[in-house]
């Protein structure tokens, strides 16, 4: 059984999607998405300037439509048993498996990156990578830090076993890298994004995207997708509804979702997008499966 994945916020780089171009429907597909938004996301993609496609509200619509590109026009894919996606490509996801369609799917992650961008100026945070801790023992260290200074600090991202990526208040995060480094972790770094993601930080990006939501035609899925908060499939809309909301101040369970689809059955896993983030997490996730990544027209 196969599963399509669709990554999430940093795989993006300048000349990301530039091969679609060259394909007539793609790029019709591109120019309809640059109309829709009204900005330059694909100049952008394919030319930069860098500092630009890095800019929150840019990067979350520019993967998300690279990862269609990809899904759209690289040849004939047989139907997969199960979808999952990192965080914003849990809106790749839900877009792939019909649950959205692409202009709604793409205006709603174009808003949520402006929405992510506005939390993170009104509520400074920042987030950190810390490579060779015990899940549990790094939950604890948040939690100690927590109630001793006051400062936001959680896990955002289970990414894979021993990888996790711990968010919140500046301060928060600071010290959770001291004190992770003090435990002997073999890396504690800190990451260039422009706000807490996955943190009770980003409830006003939260607010604003419920009440998109709302109003925005979602329906079940006809396949799984996993979902980021519950590591689950998704129910019915309602609960998509829900979940992408607690999705922003909510940790990405990745390593869960990724285990709990190889208990449902699956055992080749495509990404589909620009990079290879998601293919590396899983291979240091599970054994025995097929990894591999769609990513140019083929």
């Amino acid at each position: 059984m196969k599963a399509y994945i669709f990554p999430g916020q940093g795989s993006q780089y300048v000349g990301m999607a530039k091969e679609f171009a060259e394909i007539p429907a793609a790029k019709e597909l591109m120019q309809q998405s640059d109309e829709l938004l009204r900005v330059h996301l694909t100049k952008t993609m394919i030319d930069g300037p860098e500092d630009m496609l890095k800019q929150t509200d840019y990067t979350q619509p520019a993967i998300f439509l690279h990862s269609m590109l990809a899904l759209r026009f690289t040849g004939d894919h047989e139907m997969p048993q199960a979808y999952a996606g990192h965080s914003l490509g849990e809106f790749s996801a839900l877009c792939a498996a019909g649950s959205m369609n692409f202009e709604d799917a793409l205006s709603l992650v174009h808003l949520r990156g402006k929405l992510m961008a506005e939390a993170g100026k009104r509520q400074q945070g920042t987030m950190a990578a810390i490579i060779g801790m015990d899940a549990k023992v790094l939950k604890d260290l948040c939690n100690d830090i927590e109630t001793e200074t006051g400062n936001i600090i959680r896990p955002a991202n289970y990414n894979s076993p021993g990888q996790i990526v711990v968010s919140g208040s500046i301060g928060g995060v600071h010290e959770a890298m001291k004190r992770a480094k003090e435990k002997g972790v073999r890396i504690a770094k800190e990451l260039p994004v422009s706000g807490a993601f996955h943190s009770p930080l980003m409830q006003y990006a939260a607010d604003g995207l419920k009440e998109a939501l709302a109003s925005a035609t979602i329906s079940a899925p006809q396949i799984p997708v996993f979902a980021n908060v519950s590591a689950e499939p998704h129910c019915d809309a309602d609960s998509i509804r829900t979940l992408l909301v607690e999705q922003l101040t909510a940790p990405v369970r990745w390593e869960e979702s990724v285990k709990n689809m190889y208990d449902f059955g699956i055992r080749e896993f495509v990404e589909f997008g620009p990079g290879k983030v998601l293919q590396g997490l899983i291979a240091r996730t599970l054994n025995e499966v097929g990894v591999s990544g769609v990513e140019k027209p083929q």
